[in-house]
């Protein structure tokens, strides 16, 4: 079993071997972050899912609640690796990917499928995605090595 002390080494341990700057740790933070997202969609249900789905929350079903949940585990895995080996290109570029692609989602959701509106419940997702792309591109060169 592991002891507090366990705990913290192991922390200290894996914030040490990160690439260096704030955007690995920014990452992680989503990455966590993201874990938890993705057990509420399997324990306490609808409610906060169909919060980012407001326009249309009947839509939302318990199914599509618990894929989107597997999606966004999926998606944190990715984020934790980008974290610990961004500075490798194909890791980058695959948490780069992952981010559009979450883009593309809510993107659709909202201007396609209209089942999102502007509100608090889509706003985490928007403001995660356009803020990490925007960060990463920006950044590429200087983890990677490797221009645009």
């Amino acid at each position: 079993m592991f002891s507090l002390q366990d705990v913290i080494t192991t922390t200290k341990t894996t914030l040490a071997a990160m690439p260096k700057g704030y955007l690995p740790k920014w990452l992680l933070f989503i990455s966590i972050v993201s874990v938890f997202n993705s057990i509420q969609t399997y324990v306490s249900g609808l409610e906060l899912t169909r919060k980012v789905y407001e326009r249309k929350p009947t839509e939302t079903t318990h199914l599509s609640a618990r894929t989107f949940g597997t999606w966004t585990f999926i998606s944190c895995v990715i984020r934790f690796y980008g974290a610990m080996y961004l500075n490798e290109p194909h890791i980058f570029e695959l948490v780069f990917m992952s981010y559009m692609v979450a883009l593309f989602h809510f993107g659709s959701e909202l201007l396609i499928f209209r089942t999102c509106k502007l509100g608090k419940g889509f706003m985490g997702p928007l403001v995660v995605s356009t803020t990490s792309l925007v960060w990463m591109y920006k950044q590429r060169e200087y983890y990677t090595g490797v221009a645009w």
